[in-house]
C-alpha cells in the first residue's frame, strides 16, 4: 500500500464529513482545518486532523506556507464530445446576431452536428482527451459529458460509445448523459413526432443494451423541445433506467421547470430566465439547480439570480457547460470567479456549488466532493495564496500548482 502523508497545509478546505446537497445559509459554510495534514492510502483519503496532532516523526512532502488543499472541482455538466470549433458564429454575435438567429441560418448545433458526424470515432475521442488532460489540470476530477451533437441514430451512439471509451480509460470520474433531443435535425424540422419516434425506439434500446449513459437530456426551449415533448422522452428514458438531467429555461419560460419536477429530474440546468414562482418551485425542488454563468458570460445574457436561489433554498451548483457554441472553456476556476464577481455568490458558497453540489448532481457524492475520510484522493494544491477569498479574486491568474487524481499527481 502506497502512503503519502501530506503537512504544513495552511488551510484544508471543504473537511464536510455529510455527503449530500448544500443549501441556503449552510452553502457558506465551508468547513476547513487551518495548520492541517492529510494521509493518503493509495488511492484514498485515511486521515487528516490539524498539525499538533501529527504523530509521525515527519510527511512525505511539507507543502509551502499558504498552500491551501481541497477537493477537485466536480463539473457536472459539460458537452466536450465535439468536432472543430465554432468562433465563425463567436464572429457573428460580436456583429449582433441572437443565438436563434444564427441557429436560424444552420448554425449552433447543426453545424456542430454537420462536423461530428463527419467526423470518424478515434478522431472524436483523441480530441476529447486532449480536453479532459486540460480541465484535469486545471482542477476538475469528476467531469459528466453529454452527447447531443450527433442528431442521428449513428451520430448520437458515436458519441456515447467514445464517451463510454473515456470513462474506461481516464482517471477522471465520468457520467455519461445521453442528449439525442439537442435540437430536431432538419429533416425533421416540421415532424417532430417522427425524431422522438427515432430517439425512443432506435436510440434508446441500443443505448440500454450497451451500457453507453447513466442518465437523459433534454433543450427544452420555444424552438426546440416542448415541455410535453420533454416529458415524453424522459418517461421512455427513465423506462430505460436513465434519470433526467435537464436544459430549461435558458432562453425562455415554458414549463420546464414545472414538467423536470414532476419527472423527479436530479438537476434542472441553465435557469437564466426565471420568474418568481419558478424560483420558489425551485427552493422546494429536491435536485441541483445547476448555473452555468460562463455560457450567460459568453452570450452576453444576465446571469442567473444566484442569491434569490440560495435565500429561497435552492440546492444551487456550479458547472462549466464547456461547449463549442456558448461556453468555449472548461476552466471551473474562472466559473468561480464568474460566480463570485457577477452572481454575488461567497467564495465559500461557490466552492460548495462546484464540489460537494456538484458531485450530488452526477450522483458521486458518497466518494468525491470533500475532504473526508474513505473518499477518493482527489485534491487541488494550490500555489502560495493569502486566503481563500484570492482565488476568485485573482481571476486572470493560475494559482493551482498540483492535482492528484484518485492518489496520483497529474
Amino acid at each position: 500500500m502506497a502512503t503519502q502523508i501530506f503537512t504544513n497545509i495552511s488551510l484544508l478546505a471543504n473537511t464536510r464529513g455529510h455527503s449530500g446537497f448544500v443549501r441556503g445559509d449552510k452553502l457558506a459554510n465551508l468547513p476547513s482545518i487551518k495548520n492541517a495534514y492529510i494521509i493518503i492510502e493509495d488511492d484514498t483519503i485515511a486521515e487528516m486532523d490539524v498539525m499538533e496532532n501529527f504523530r509521525f516523526s515527519k510527511g512525505n512532502f511539507s507543502l509551502p506556507d499558504n498552500t491551501i488543499v481541497m477537493p477537485c472541482w466536480c463539473d457536472s455538466h459539460t458537452h466536450i464530445v465535439f468536432a472543430g470549433s465554432r468562433e465563425e458564429e463567436f464572429i457573428d454575435k460580436i456583429k449582433g446576431l441572437s443565438y436563434a438567429e444564427i441557429a436560424a441560418k444552420g448554425g449552433g448545433i447543426l453545424n456542430s452536428a454537420k462536423r461530428l458526424n463527419a467526423t470518424p470515432e478515434g478522431e472524436l475521442f483523441n480530441a476529447a482527451w486532449k480536453k479532459l488532460e486540460e480541465v484535469s489540470k486545471l482542477g476538475t476530477g469528476a467531469i459528466e459529458i453529454k452527447s447531443g451533437y450527433g442528431l442521428s441514430v449513428e451520430g448520437e451512439l458515436k458519441m456515447l460509445r467514445v464517451i463510454k471509451k473515456l470513462k474506461e480509460k481516464s482517471r477522471l470520474k465520468i457520467k455519461c448523459t445521453f442528449l439525442g433531443a439537442h435540437t430536431f435535425p432538419l429533416e425533421y424540422k416540421e415532424n417532430h413526432a417522427k425524431y422522438i419516434d427515432l430517439i425512443i425506439h432506435e436510440m434508446l434500446p441500443v443505448i440500454e443494451r450497451e451500457k453507453l449513459a447513466d442518465y437523459i437530456d433534454v433543450f427544452c426551449e420555444k424552438g426546440f423541445f416542448s415541455a410535453q415533448e420533454m416529458k415524453v422522452i424522459c418517461e421512455a428514458g427513465k423506462s430505460y433506467g436513465l434519470k433526467p438531467k435537464l436544459h430549461v429555461n435558458q432562453l425562455n419560460s415554458t414549463g420546464g421547470i414545472e414538467t423536470g419536477i414532476s419527472l423527479d429530474a436530479l438537476s434542472l440546468d441553465h435557469l437564466e430566465t426565471l420568474t418568481e414562482n419558478e424560483i420558489e418551485l425551485l427552493g422546494k425542488y429536491k435536485g441541483a439547480s445547476t448555473l452555468l454563468p460562463s455560457a450567460a458570460f459568453f452570450l452576453r445574457m444576465p446571469l442567473q439570480p444566484a442569491r434569490t436561489l440560495i435565500n429561497a433554498g435552492a440546492a444551487v451548483t456550479l458547472a462549466s457547460d464547456y461547449n463549442p457554441g456558448s461556453s468555449p472553456s472548461g476552466n471551473m476556476n474562472f466559473i468561480i470567479s464568474l460566480a463570485c464577481i457577477q452572481m454575488k455568490m461567497l467564495p465559500e458558497e461557490a466552492i460548495n456549488a462546484a464540489t460537494m453540489n456538484g458531485a450530488c448532481a452526477m450522483e458521486i457524492e458518497s466518494d468525491y466532493g470533500s475532504i473526508s475520510i474513505g473518499k477518493k484522493a482527489n485534491i487541488i494544491f494550490t500555489k502560495p495564496v493569502p486566503s481563500l477569498a484570492y482565488l476568485p479574486y485573482s481571476f486572470g491568474n493560475n494559482l493551482i500548482d498540483k492535482v492528484m487524481i484518485d492518489g496520483t499527481f497529474i
